[in-house]
């Protein structure tokens, strides 16, 4: 099989090397990728001078190499409607429709699906104009909110108030997400503990395929603003098998029929980011592609062959197959640019060192994000510059080999930044 991923972040390095570890998959092609992505197998090749969103010169691609199969990894990539356009010309095209794949891309539509088919969700409202919105948290009591910009906005385009005050300044806020924020949303804070799952739908029927504990915000003690994902652990000890269960009674299976009711059919990677409550499990969002840093934590853990779980997805025989993991804990840090998720300029640019001493380190792997090769060097190039993974047999060991490793490694000018308390609860909930 020939496989062709597309987008460029530590998620499809992980996905790129699940599927090279596969006996079938001869060739693995990532467009656009990143340099880095090709340190991990021979079978991995990159076009980083492919734009992600260009679609013709992907398509080319795929016509060229005469593709199997074309993985639509990349969130922009499935709003745009690429699984539905490669389909039309005759390739298995795996991910959500775009049809489907709103339920990341457009928030108000996602809530109001939701609401409508009874699932767990905060009290919400939308909006198009800052003089309502203001007018409606003016009306409210003083509680934590949440201002969300219903379009992509890479990971940082929800807002956190603990006030009214701070919530007018998010509201006006919403402009510098653009297009992306001309709709958004207020939502009431839910207290609890974050998780992430994650089920492979064939658009009739689910698997779980992992969960995770991610770290949103870019400082230690959850502080700071949001970013697409500072570091997270796997497996969560958060969801036990009864509350899965419940994810599945409450969410999972209300949300299958739902799409399936609305014409919609949901097929590809679900993500669950939800929330646990002192009422049980709630939504926080849902999307529609593994996550970053999410998938960089699960898919090394997977001992089934990632490409024969695509293929019963594709044939919808996903009931056939079962997915098998590995008893090991992973920890995975964000190494990111100094001034990430704001202005990064002053590290664009700057040479990277000691990757490769980290990654001769025992059960270190390192993902490649927003890197670059020039020269023999490599050197920053976007935000999150890559994705450390660290595995042990438990949450202490796998968080002492990450560190351990994290020394090892330095950005030109001091300008490598990293939260130094990834996994914090789950050892607290050891330890409590």
């Amino acid at each position: 099989m020939k496989i062709l991923i597309i987008g460029s972040g530590g998620r499809e390095h992980a996905l790129a090397q699940a599927y090279a570890k596969s006996h079938r998959v001869k060739k693995v092609l990532v467009a656009p990728g990143n340099d880095f992505m090709e340190e991990s197998s021979s079978k991995i090749h990159v076009f980083p001078h492919i734009s992600l969103l260009d679609f013709d010169s992907i398509l080319e691609l795929a016509t060229k190499h005469q593709v199997d199969l074309v993985d639509v990894a990349q969130d922009n990539a499935l709003a745009e409607g690429f699984v539905d356009k490669f389909a039309k010309r005759g390739f298995a095209a795996f991910g959500p429709q775009k049809a489907a794949a709103e339920i990341e891309w457009n928030k108000q539509w996602a809530r109001d699906f939701m609401k409508k088919y009874h699932l767990p969700i905060p009290r919400f409202e939308a909006f198009t104009k800052a003089s309502d919105a203001v007018s409606y948290v003016n009306k409210l009591p003083e509680q934590m909110l949440f201002i969300k910009a219903s379009g992509l906005a890479f990971g940082k385009g929800v807002l956190r108030a603990e006030t009214k005050d701070q919530a007018l300044v998010a509201i006006k806020a919403m402009k510098q997400f653009s297009t992306a924020g001309k709709t958004f949303l207020i939502e009431e804070g839910m207290v609890g503990e974050e998780f992430s799952l994650f089920a492979i739908c064939d658009g009739r029927r689910y698997i779980i395929a992992g969960t995770a504990q991610d770290h949103k915000t870019v400082y230690n003690a959850d502080q700071g603003p949001n970013t697409g994902g500072m570091g997270c652990a796997a497996p969560t000890s958060l969801l036990k098998k009864q509350t899965i269960s419940q994810i599945k009674r409450l969410i999972l299976n209300p949300f299958m029929h739902g799409m399936g009711k609305e014409e919609r059919p949901y097929s590809g990677i679900l993500y669950l980011g939800g929330m646990m409550t002192k009422d049980g499990p709630k939504i926080v969002e849902f999307n529609s592609r593994w996550g970053e840093p999410e998938a960089d934590v699960i898919l090394p853990g997977l001992q089934t062959d990632y490409a024969d779980i695509v293929q019963a997805v594709m044939m919808q025989e996903l009931m056939t197959t079962s997915i098998k993991f590995d008893d090991k804990v992973r920890v995975s840090v964000a190494g990111c640019a100094q001034g990430y998720p704001a202005d990064i300029e002053k590290a664009k640019g700057k040479k990277i060192y000691g990757l490769h001493d980290a990654m001769k380190l025992p059960g270190i792997t390192v993902f490649g994000a927003g890197i670059k090769r020039k020269g023999n060097n490599y050197i920053v190039n976007g935000g999150r510059i890559f994705h450390l993974v660290a595995e042990g047999k438990t949450i202490a060991e796998a968080r002492e080999r990450a560190y351990a490793a994290m020394s090892h490694i330095f950005v030109e000018g001091n300008n490598l930044h990293y939260r130094t308390d990834i996994g914090w609860r789950e050892v607290e909930r050891i330890h409590g």
